[in-house]
């Protein structure tokens, strides 16, 4: 693989992946604060965020045909949709076999399917640096979740919701797979409003399903899922899809770990949850890793 020069990094889509994966950390404190089963929260992150992804894209339609970018709909806006369904879903059923923090950690596995099917599809050869890097920043999580795996779960089958947590990394490195391939032909307001409202069309029927509320109780109970939809949603995935464009897909996948580390520190700010020395150790070797692995990529 090439080395990037850091005279042409693309700072600001580096800048913009960093911003748009702190966003999706919130995502798990918004869903705590909501009281609607977890699959209806990830339904109505998606209801709730399609309209003003449309709105966005009707704005900026003429500006897609002057630059050349496809309006039409094609097989690949309904594979970044089903991807993303089959990330959400599987990572919440997951949820009722094992541990959060175990979920939590598996799910995030996406950059070593990504850096192996890179390398088999494509024979992509990897700079050493940032190999270190992503191991550097796995292990950097691993240490940062690590403390809260490996207890008890209400569903008594702990390997079977681990391997649907890993199961969730693989459909997310899929998703991030087509994203990136996807926003070279469309924009990135036409490519968020379709797979948007493709991921919520196949979230409802196992929203639906799921034990739980499917609507909010109160007025009140519509803010944090309205949270999810622009934080989580519109100010994470749309400026992730954005910066996908102008970076590569294993940089971007190792960059996303950043999630976990902002989930950690905002429920330490917001709940009170204690921060211990491996997991600050292990915060600090994470953005160590996605350091190395941009200069590598």
């Amino acid at each position: 693989m090439d080395s990037t020069t850091e005279k042409h990094f693309p700072v600001f889509a580096f800048a913009s992946l960093l911003i748009g994966g702190m966003a999706i950390g919130f995502a798990g404190i918004f869903m705590r604060l909501s009281d609607v089963n977890p699959v209806a929260s990830a339904f109505w992150r998606m209801a709730l965020a399609s309209p003003f992804l449309w709105a966005w894209a009707f704005a900026v339609r003429n500006q897609d045909k002057a630059a050349g970018k496809r309006t039409d709909f094609t097989k690949a806006l309904v594979l970044a949709g089903i991807y993303f369904a089959g990330d959400m879903g599987i990572w919440h059923l997951s949820l009722h076999y094992t541990t959060v923090a175990n979920a939590t950690l598996l799910s995030n596995f996406a950059p070593i399917f990504i850096a192996l099917w890179m390398w088999i599809a494509y024979r992509v050869r990897f700079a050493r640096i940032f190999i270190v890097g992503m191991v550097i920043a796995l292990v950097g999580a691993i240490m940062l979740v690590g403390p809260n795996a490996g207890g008890e779960s209400s569903g008594g089958n702990k390997l079977l919701g681990d391997a649907l947590g890993l199961s969730s990394a693989v459909f997310y490195a899929a998703y991030q797979l087509v994203v990136k391939d996807a926003r070279n032909e469309y924009s990135t307001a036409r490519l968020m409003a379709w797979s948007t409202t493709v991921t919520g069309l196949a979230l409802l029927p196992f929203a639906l399903a799921a034990p739980g509320a499917f609507w909010p109780a109160t007025a009140a109970s519509w803010l944090p899922l309205l949270a999810l939809a622009l934080v989580a949603q519109i100010g994470g995935q749309t400026v992730i899809a954005y910066a996908a464009a102008h970076l590569p897909a294993n940089l971007t996948s190792v960059s996303l770990l950043i999630q976990p580390l902002t989930a950690a520190v905002a429920a330490w700010i917001i709940f009170q949850e204690a921060i211990g020395p491996v997991q600050m150790a292990g915060g600090v070797l994470l953005l160590w890793g996605i350091y190395l692995s941009k200069r590598g990529s």
